[in-house]
């Protein structure tokens, strides 16, 4: 749980330290200008937000399922022992 917290410090402060140079403001239009007509960067400027949200969002889902991966191991190695101990317990 303590890799989850680490990785999820990360990635906001990654987000944190990155958001000054995202948000500067754009300089004001008079008037229409078609989308194809813009620079590429301009066309989608959320996109590095996006990709970063859905990072976080896949990482964080992929460490919860080995979590409870590792928790099911262990309860089923639990599971086997109290089945042994009941087996010899009901032998002698």
């Amino acid at each position: 749980m303590t890799r989850f917290l680490r990785l999820a410090g990360a990635c906001l402060l990654t987000l944190l330290c990155a958001a000054p140079s995202l948000a500067q403001q754009p300089q004001q239009q008079t008037e229409f200008v078609p989308v194809d007509s813009l620079p590429q960067a301009d066309q989608m400027p959320a996109a590095p937000l996006l990709i970063a949200a859905y990072v976080v969002v896949l990482v964080s889902f992929f460490v919860y399922l080995l979590s409870v991966a590792r928790r099911m191991q262990k309860v089923q190695t639990e599971i086997e022992r109290l089945e042994a101990d009941m087996k010899k317990a009901g032998r002698g």
